[in-house]
């Protein structure tokens, strides 16, 4: 691990003080041996490595990070970010805190409240729409941190009802949660019980049922870290982190933000210059960027999509530090 990461609590902190955690999102060529990835981030100084969730598509998540774990020393693992509304809370608690224990402490829960339609479709499971699937995801969150906190659980919600709900708790002693998502009311709950907030500046499902418009504007992104920081005060800040979209390493940071910007309608180059879901320039302009974007947000902790290629930037950040 470098000078630049975290330690294994990263809900602790504020912004301000909080150093960088970088994770790899398992991808690409990877999913074919996604254990001699997880060996490779590690080499590379990743933080974290991640698996996302999308039935019938790749890996399944938790089996995959449990071979991780098996396979790795200390880089921690995580979801990036599983459907809420494909498991009970209960079982996926039980598993968590499970594969918690087989990793030693290593293990991050992501989770989201759902959005590609061919899953429920695929699964016989009702497609709610996005209020009720994200109040059930909020509903779920509060169940899961009770249960691998070693709670005996009796709940009456709106989605859940529980009676005697147990399970062994996790080896850490307060294992991260990650919510991931948008919207006012679902980060402002967030705010309360996730450690880390995930964002991606991501919208409504395209009709192909997969991909997202997305709203890239530095103005929507400081509403939504003014919602978190306006939330309750619980006592603790969420880490926010955010998943890149794009990595492109190059001499011609000009060039690439203008190639981007072709591809997203309505998105100024003003905008992509400085949110946190682009990573585009140099190396030495790239760590500038997730300086001010850390400086500016509070966002400290990002996910990318490559390996080999972000490199450079985490060797970088060690020298600067």
């Amino acid at each position: 691990m470098t000078a630049v990461h975290s330690s294994d609590d990263p809900g602790v902190g504020t912004a301000g003080t909080r150093p960088f955690r970088f994770g790899y999102q398992l991808s690409g060529d990877h999913l074919e041996d996604p254990v001699a990835a997880a060996r490779r981030a590690e080499e590379l100084g990743f933080d974290i490595i991640t698996v996302s969730d999308h039935v019938g598509s790749g890996p399944a998540p938790l089996p995959t990070l449990t071979a991780m774990a098996m396979g790795t020393e200390h880089i921690r693992l995580g979801t990036m970010v599983l459907n809420g509304d494909m498991r009970n809370p209960v079982q996926l608690a039980w598993e968590t805190a499970t594969l918690d224990r087989l990793s030693h402490g290593r293990f991050e829960l992501g989770l989201g409240a759902g959005h590609t339609p061919q899953e429920y479709r695929a699964t016989g499971i009702p497609l709610d729409p996005p209020a009720v699937r994200k109040a059930r995801l909020l509903e779920t969150v509060e169940i899961i941190r009770r249960l691998v906190d070693g709670e005996t659980v009796n709940h009456r919600g709106q989605h859940h009802r529980l009676t005697e709900a147990r399970i062994e708790p996790s080896q850490q002693e307060h294992l991260p949660i990650l919510v991931g998502g948008n919207g006012r009311r679902l980060l402002t709950r967030a705010a309360a019980l996730a450690d880390i907030i995930g964002l991606q500046g991501l919208g409504r499902t395209r009709s192909d049922g997969h991909s997202h418009t997305v709203n890239w504007s530095t103005g929507h992104l400081d509403e939504q870290v003014a919602t978190i920081a306006g939330a309750p005060a619980t006592g603790r800040l969420p880490e926010l982190g955010a998943l890149v979209q794009v990595v492109d390493v190059t001499d011609d940071r000009t060039r690439a933000l203008a190639t981007v910007c072709d591809r997203v309608e309505g998105l100024p180059t003003e905008d992509a210059a400085q949110i946190p879901y682009l990573l585009t320039g140099s190396v030495p302009e790239i760590v500038e960027h997730l300086h001010r974007c850390r400086d500016r947000w509070g966002i400290t902790y990002f996910t990318v999509r490559v390996l080999e290629e972000f490199a450079p930037v985490l060797a970088s950040l060690v020298r600067r530090v």
